[in-house]
């Protein structure tokens, strides 16, 4: 190379704009196609600007998640727009959402934007195997309490060196961390399953009414929702799935019913009845072979619900090694399952 190529090569890395003109003018007077130059980067930035905001349906999430400002996010897309020839996104009131082109390239950006950002955690485990991974679920005090034990147990036996973190939280925070990717999956119920979630049910379990030993409803033959006016309940705080449930039950059988005690916590609940404060309706999921010995087991599935369990996820999230092995975990048989005749008898 001679002194004035080097001079043109180390002028064209100082002032980019300028290589870009020059090229075009190339390609004006027949020589190869210029070469495209996107807002500050290149097309992985714009896709992943793209993603993010379709998944997050908002420029200020997704500028939030990407720790960018929201004109840059916004800058991105108009540019991929720009380079691809047409709109990706429409807007809907506050949130934006795609055009069919823009779900189409959804589709394809999806998996190439969050396998490069998972590409060095993947590279490692599977240089490691399951040796050295981190495991993060999102899940509920009943699920952690009652379901996930056993899966736990063999899941540690399995992968003694995976870091396991079982977070602790309600649904909406559950749902933050899952959007959020600080959760690989989550472990719980779910009634209404929003469009950017996946939501597989594994296990069901009935509606239980439980009362004191020696309750009057404990000796009926047959008990009635219209039985339970009478008694004080004893439920979970309002903003939870079950007191809702509940509450609905009687109000569309417009069945009058009292509530005693408010209070958070199925071991508590059932402590209280124990006690003769109250009656309860509770899911089966808390009950187990020792409650029979202080209280008095009831299904109530012909008037409630059942509540279902199983793995939420968020669409088109891509699951780790150490995810994908805890979720076989989650089938039938390796959990023991707990149903209930009328008498309230327990069936293995």
């Amino acid at each position: 190379m001679n002194d004035k190529a080097e001079s043109n090569v180390r002028s064209t890395e100082r002032h980019p704009r300028r290589a870009a003109v020059a090229r075009r003018r190339g390609a004006d007077h027949g020589d190869a196609p210029a070469a495209r130059f996107y807002y500050k980067g290149n097309r992985h930035k714009q896709l992943r600007a793209f993603v993010y905001t379709a998944r997050l349906g908002t420029l200020s999430r997704a500028a939030e998640a990407l720790f960018l400002s929201q004109p840059s996010v916004s800058l991105q897309i108009k540019a991929l727009e720009r380079e691809l020839g047409t709109q990706l996104f429409e807007r809907r009131r506050r949130r934006i959402g795609l055009t069919r082109a823009g779900e189409a390239l959804y589709e394809l950006a999806r998996p190439l934007v969050e396998g490069w950002e998972t590409l060095e955690r993947e590279f490692r485990t599977r240089l490691q195997g399951m040796s050295a991974g981190e495991l993060t679920v999102a899940a509920g005090t009943s699920t952690i309490q009652y379901l996930l034990p056993p899966l736990v147990q063999a899941f540690r036996a399995a992968h003694p060196a995976v870091r396991l973190a079982l977070a602790n939280v309600t649904g909406k925070d559950g749902l933050a961390m899952l959007r959020s990717d600080q959760a690989d999956f989550a472990v719980g119920s779910m009634l209404d399953v929003p469009h950017d979630l996946a939501y597989e049910p594994v296990y069901h379990f009935d509606p239980m009414l439980i009362t004191p030993l020696g309750h009057p409803l404990a000796a009926k033959a047959e008990v009635r929702l219209e039985d339970l006016s009478p008694y004080g309940l004893i439920l979970p705080p309002q903003r939870l799935t079950t007191y809702r449930l509940v509450d609905l039950v009687f109000q569309q059988r417009q069945v009058p019913y009292q509530v005693a005690i408010e209070v958070g916590g199925w071991e508590v609940i059932k402590q209280y009845v124990a006690m003769g404060l109250g009656i309860s309706i509770v899911t089966g999921i808390c009950l187990t072979e020792a409650d029979h010995s202080r209280l008095a087991v009831r299904n109530m599935r012909q008037y409630f619900p059942q509540r279902s369990y199983g793995v939420v996820m968020r669409k088109g999230k891509y699951l780790t090694p150490e995810a994908r092995a805890f979720i076989d975990l989650i089938r039938p048989g390796l959990f023991t399952r707990r149903s209930y005749d009328e008498s309230g008898h327990s069936e293995r």
